[in-house]
């Protein structure tokens, strides 16, 4: 899959150049940047200026708004919540809120899962969680090229449990329904139900094979996914912010360098699209 997703950005950077900013003076951002430059995904750059991670921020702001970078990548050896703040100063139009995924690989790369939301959203509402599903699937088919079917998570499947949260998974999966009815999705649903076909039957329901996991707040996402990452093997790209028009994508603290080389490939296909929107809204 990776390497699939980096000969995409490959093609996508020899046609259009894509410029990527990152912000983190990390060992293993300037390896991982070297590999960039080599492969010809991105042209990575870096600030000269020797300055705090807030005046670097500002910095990339400016160089984002005025089209001097196309994109810019930070968090290997910093708090999340700067990406994230700066971030928001480039939503798209009728996006309410930033949220953040990750792209989970299987130790032997035959499954591609997208968790959400891992990085911004602590405690969505029902219209949030909507529109964070909403904005997963599509993330999850800009990457993979892939049919999302979006589990929206729970500690109960289809009412066998009860509680104000599973109210508001189902709650934000009828919202879904009604504005966007051609998507593949269930909830409220449990993780092994909505994963194992097996399990699904014994639960009374059809099992839609999941590939896209909402869950329902940031603590059983962040969890979940570092869980996976540390005891399954699978690595973990991202998290990967979904929602602007601008691309500004995290890295968590504990990256490995080829986890920020697949974050680049994915930033080229995301701002690919912020290209192709931005001509459609020209016209």
């Amino acid at each position: 899959m990776i390497l699939k997703i980096k000969k995409r950005a490959c093609k996508i950077n020899k046609r259009n150049p894509v410029k990527i900013l990152f912000l983190d003076e990390d060992n293993r951002v300037k390896r991982a940047a070297r590999i960039i430059k080599r492969q010809k995904i991105a042209k990575p750059l870096f600030l000269n200026e020797k300055v705090n991670i807030e005046k670097k921020i500002n910095l990339a702001r400016l160089m984002l708004k005025q089209d001097k970078v196309d994109a810019v990548i930070s968090g290997a050896s910093h708090s999340s919540i700067l990406a994230i703040l700066l971030s928001f100063d480039f939503m798209r139009k009728n996006i309410n809120h930033v949220s953040g995924s990750f792209l989970m690989i299987s130790p032997d790369k035959k499954k591609v899962l997208l968790f959400a939301d891992c990085a911004a959203q602590p405690d969505p509402s029902p219209r949030q969680l909507a529109e964070i599903a909403l904005l997963s699937a599509e993330t999850f088919e800009l990457i993979t090229i892939k049919k999302p079917r979006i589990a929206l998570l729970s500690y109960s499947t289809h009412g066998s449990g009860k509680g104000k949260s599973l109210q508001k998974v189902s709650k934000a999966l009828r919202i879904l329904k009604k504005k966007y009815p051609k998507l593949i999705m269930k909830g409220e649903i449990q993780a092994d139900a909505a994963l194992n076909a097996v399990i699904a039957k014994r639960k009374g329901i059809k099992s839609i094979n999941a590939n896209v996991l909402i869950f329902p707040n940031l603590d059983a996402a962040n969890i979940g996914y570092k869980l996976v990452e540390q005891l399954g093997g699978w690595q973990a790209i991202g998290p990967v912010l979904q929602g602007l028009s601008k691309q500004v994508n995290d890295l968590s603290r504990g990256c490995k360098v080829e986890d920020i080389v697949a974050l680049a490939a994915i930033t080229v296909l995301q701002v690919n699209e912020q290209r192709k929107n931005k001509k459609i809204e020209r016209r």
